[in-house]
């Protein structure tokens, strides 16, 4: 391996793990802690989701992102910040007729997805190029409003994160890199794993790979049982990697984890056991090529 892997460590999430974990953050404060820890053990990247704190669930509140990346920063670390625009894209049909959104459908237009990246100039924001079932609901990214989210980014000068959790997601993003949208060399990363878009196998993950842009700069994870295998996979084909509590809640079969730092350290582990090495945010900046927003 030529270069040094980069590990983004996913905080939190949206789905819902935290009654399932103690360990999930919850709080700004919460997860605030659980970047610094992600960043002492290793990490170099931390991806941000916010939650309500009374509820534990999923929020889009302006106020929470703004708390919990105040607080990395204070802190002064130097981990880089990748913030989610996931939430609003989630579409459950009702079954009556004519068809309405059932509970737990938060779609939402383009500029309120990117009102926190606006607001907080994070270095990295995701880019979900996908429209697939996800579980039991839909992701629905349709590409109007992914050319006005990449637009949006390219203005405030936040590097796009494109999440692509099958084939055809990479060939949407080769399109939008086309006409403009997207700058390269695009960041892309393989989520693999996920019901139901592709499996987190190797065959699943070179494949996706050999379709990206010859100047792709990428990632790779996957799932549950899936994430440390994976973050091998990725590092042995020349890509970085991403574990974290919004991926997966356990060390082995039985183990929680006690909290992101333990997956981080796993992570750190099984890439220095390969004869790999991690970068430091330093790193992983000019790796990402990424601007001057912290």
């Amino acid at each position: 391996m030529s270069q040094k892997t980069v590990i983004t460590c996913a905080l939190t999430g949206s789905a819902d793990t935290a009654g399932k974990s103690d360990a999930v953050p919850v709080t700004p404060k919460q997860i605030a802690d659980a970047a610094l820890e992600a960043r002492k053990a290793g990490a170099a990247v931390v991806h941000i989701h916010v939650r309500d704190p009374e509820t534990g669930k999923a929020s889009m509140d302006l106020e929470l992102y703004r708390e919990t990346v105040g607080r990395i920063r204070d802190s002064g670390s130097d981990v880089v910040i990748n913030l989610t625009t996931g939430p609003g894209g989630s579409f459950i049909p009702g079954d009556v007729e004519p068809i309405a959104f059932d509970a737990g459908t938060n779609m939402k237009t383009p500029d309120v997805r990117m009102q926190h990246i606006a607001d907080l100039l994070p270095d990295i924001c995701t880019l979900d190029v996908a429209t697939l079932n996800f579980g039991e609901r839909a992701m629905v990214n349709v590409p109007k409003h992914l050319r006005a989210m990449a637009d949006r980014a390219k203005e405030l000068g936040v590097k796009p994160e494109l999440e692509v959790f099958d084939s055809g997601h990479v060939l949407l993003a080769k399109q939008l890199i086309k006409e403009g949208h997207l700058e390269s060399p695009a960041l892309f990363q393989l989520c693999l794993g996920i019901p139901w878009g592709a499996p987190a196998t190797p065959e699943s993950m070179a494949f996706m790979k050999s379709l990206l842009p010859e100047d792709a700069i990428w990632s790779g994870f996957g799932i549950s049982r899936t994430e440390f295998p994976m973050v091998a996979q990725a590092a042995m084909l020349g890509g970085h990697t991403r574990v974290g509590l919004e991926d997966n809640l356990y060390m082995a079969r039985g183990e929680l984890a006690k909290n992101n730092g333990q997956l981080v350290e796993r992570a750190v582990q099984i890439i220095e056991n390969i004869g790999g090495e991690v970068a430091d945010p330093s790193e992983a900046r000019a790796a990402f090529k990424l601007g001057s927003n912290a």
